[in-house]
């Protein structure tokens, strides 16, 4: 008799175990199914832990803390001499970390009684699925009377760089370069391109990112985009927007990279090249010819609002389907399943989704910017308000960069709330809670915020909104 269980989930990254777990908090027998082995250990944790969010997380702190070594500690009175960087060290760290996260993972597992099985999940029809062990023994089905399909994304490969994790890596390849490259090519100037581009950047490199489209982070306000382009121009990223690669070429030296831009031919040399030209949902080998699960036109898991399939007690999170592909995201997704299963009336609201680029400084943003708000008919006010007059700021020599809000001017409702400085990653949460709660501006104008923080920023940003900040001349308004 095959094994049996109340909840089988196909996947161990962030939403498929913080799925297992919660079905196991509510009295379920539950099966992990998770095929990766990272670093020759079967591993947890997706693609987030063991190559993505955590480890990169790791680099992005190292570099910055060389580089504030370097060149930021002699405001401070401080000297420190001739500074350098042990990359092996650096490395090292970054995989103690993941180490231990993913390890922690798997005691949850166990620790809530979660069969963790490690090999591949195939879903066929009746919510049978096919489990192939990694080992190489024999398939077995399963029996579930629940499934969650988790099984995440992949960096997108492109033909005209073909990746070889030596000298054309994708976002995990550039995660374990044994050495600085003194000339560095990214292709792709989104969130996870600026994100390693600056890692290498802070490092040594000199760091050309190639964008085929003519805008820049599209996706945030314009203030915003504008703003992270200053600061990473001037931080020392050659940003080159409208240049299509075309072709490259694998040399003694590195790589030759051919482009095209404004309908010029043009070419570069590096000592290596990242492709970061996005991500695709990874379904390969997920799903049996009967299983009765559709799929959208963009080959994604078709789901309604709740994450359920065509086929009843079948959900699919994260990256398989429609939305941001964002850990936090599949997260909730996965929870929200759960709940769901269990007969409780859960919900994600994706209209308070975070958003968030780890350069440095952060950006970060949640519900409508300005152009989105005007696209939708909605009269807005906007407030803006900068770091550079605040005392916290100012004493942390952390002064770059503002917190802006978007609101509707007729209700006062809050629509949005855009961060680029230091900690947005962090501050945006209270944006986040604000729209949670269906505030309006008046309700942070009317809060006390601690003095000295940053977060005044934030109350100020709100006085903005109606021409009242405190710290800032404001124009009189009829």
């Amino acid at each position: 008799m095959s094994q049996q269980f109340d909840l089988v989930v196909i996947g161990g990254g962030p939403g498929g175990y913080e799925a297992a777990i919660r079905g196991a908090q509510l009295g379920m027998s539950v099966a992990c199914i998770e095929k990766r082995v990272h670093k020759g250990k079967p591993a947890l944790g997706g693609t987030c832990l063991n190559v993505g969010c955590i480890p990169s997380k790791a680099l992005l702190d190292s570099s910055h803390r060389f580089e504030a070594t370097q060149h930021d500690l002699a405001v401070h009175g401080i000297s420190t001499g001739d500074v350098s960087i042990d990359i092996a060290t650096m490395l090292a760290r970054k995989d103690k970390v993941v180490d231990g996260l993913t390890s922690g993972v798997a005691a949850l597992l166990k620790g809530n009684g979660i069969v963790w099985l490690q090999g591949t999940g195939k879903l066929k029809a009746n919510k049978v699925v096919e489990f192939s062990p990694l080992d190489g023994s024999a398939a077995e089905d399963i029996q579930a009377k629940n499934v969650i399909l988790a099984t995440g994304s992949v960096p997108i490969n492109i033909p005209v760089a073909v990746v070889d994790q030596d000298r054309i890596v994708d976002s995990t390849g550039a995660l374990e370069f044994a050495e600085v490259p003194k000339r560095l090519g990214v292709i792709g100037a989104g969130v996870i391109g600026l994100e390693l581009g600056s890692v290498w950047r802070r490092l040594g490199s000199e760091v050309t990112v190639f964008e085929a489209m003519d805008a820049f982070l599209p996706m945030l306000d314009k203030a915003l985009a504008k703003e992270t382009q200053k600061i990473l121009k001037k931080q020392g990223l050659d940003i080159q927007l409208g240049a299509k690669v075309s072709g490259s070429e694998l040399t003694a030296d590195g790589v030759n990279v051919s482009y095209e831009q404004a309908g010029e031919a043009k070419t570069a040399q590096f000592d290596r090249l990242i492709v970061c030209v996005g991500r695709k949902a990874y379904a390969e080998g997920l799903l049996a010819d009967d299983s009765g699960i559709k799929l959208t036109e963009r080959g994604l898991i078709d789901v309604n609002d709740q994450c359920l399939t065509s086929v009843d007690g079948v959900y699919a999170i994260g990256d398989l389907v429609r939305g941001p592909m964002l850990a936090h995201k599949a997260m909730e997704e996965g929870v929200m399943a759960v709940e769901r299963i269990h007969g409780h009336a859960a919900q994600v609201n994706y209209d308070t989704i975070i958003g968030v680029i780890y350069t440095s400084p952060e950006v970060a943003w949640v519900g409508l910017n300005e152009q989105e708000a005007v696209a939708k008919g909605i009269e807005v006010k906007t407030g803006q308000f900068a770091l550079a007059v605040n005392g916290r700021a100012l004493a942390a020599n952390e002064t770059t960069g503002f917190v802006k809000f978007v609101a509707d001017a007729k209700t006062d409702r809050l629509l949005g709330m855009h961060v680029i400085g230091a900690n947005a990653g962090d501050i945006v949460h209270q944006g986040m809670i604000a729209l949670e709660f269906v505030s309006s501006v008046e309700d942070l104008q009317l809060m006390t915020f601690a003095h000295p923080t940053l977060s005044e920023v934030v109350h100020e940003a709100a006085l903005a909104v109606d021409g009242r900040a405190i710290h800032a001349i404001q124009r009189k308004r009829k």
